[in-house]
């Protein structure tokens, strides 16, 4: 692979769905890509054999974090961009303490994208106005609320909150915005009758596919003046 003069795109939970393929979309534009995995998928030989660094992490605790911090700072004292990525959907049930439920929400989505965004500041900064960027994803539900996810709702809307309090503190070098998209594909095994609940659910009733995502976060990379914004990426969905 020819010497690409970016530095890399770290992307937490790049080893599947969504992560795997903005990890492609980036590996195809010749930007280096470092992506996070906690369990081995099939898809992380391939993306050695295109040139990606791959790190194992576990960001269920704080230690976690700082020791990944600590694994990449040798492969990368530059980040071109991170991409919060790594998510979790628990639903509150019966069957786990809600507390444990609010916690490992708030771990993932919460105090892993705070925590890296503030140990990887040296490592974003330094490369000229807009020079680098944050991206957190979220979800559409941040706006609605879920009655069957409150802790996973709550998560998400403290990240994008924390989106506008990231871009004031890192403008002008680094820009921070927020992604929040509702159904982007359907998983194998989805039923015909959950699917086609799920799109009349939308404005569009389409199931867009992960390049709708690509595009908006190319969109982000590659503006020099968008910065504290969150994108929807829905069909609508919220105005239904």
């Amino acid at each position: 692979m020819e010497k690409s003069p970016h530095p890399p795109v770290l992307i937490t939970g790049g080893a599947r769905r969504i992560g795997l393929a903005l990890a492609y979309s980036l590996l195809d534009k010749n930007i280096p890509v470092i992506v996070t995995f906690r369990s081995e998928y099939p898809a992380l030989k391939v993306l050695q054999q295109r040139g990606a660094i791959c790190l194992k992490a576990d960001f269920s605790d704080n230690a976690g974090i700082y020791q990944f911090v600590d694994n990449l700072q040798s492969v990368a004292p530059k980040l071109r961009a991170i991409i919060h990525n790594a998510s979790s959907w628990l639903p509150e049930s019966p069957d786990t303490p809600p507390e444990e439920t609010l916690a490992a929400m708030l771990q993932i989505h919460t105090y892993t994208p705070y925590l890296l965004n503030i140990l990887l500041e040296p490592n974003l900064r330094g490369q000229g106005e807009a020079g680098a960027d944050i991206i957190h994803l979220t979800d559409y539900v941040v706006e609605r609320g879920s009655d069957k996810h409150i802790a996973y709702a709550a998560s998400k809307a403290a990240q994008d909150n924390m989106t506008r309090s990231f871009a004031k503190k890192l403008a002008p070098e680094v820009k921070v915005n927020a992604i929040a998209p509702a159904l982007v594909k359907f998983n194998a095994d989805d039923s015909e009758t959950y699917k086609q609940q799920a799109l009349d659910k939308s404005l569009m009733k389409i199931e867009p596919g992960e390049q709708e995502l690509i595009d908006a976060v190319h969109y982000l990379l590659n503006s020099r003046y968008v910065t504290g914004r969150t994108l929807g990426v829905d069909g609508g969905r919220p105005l239904r």
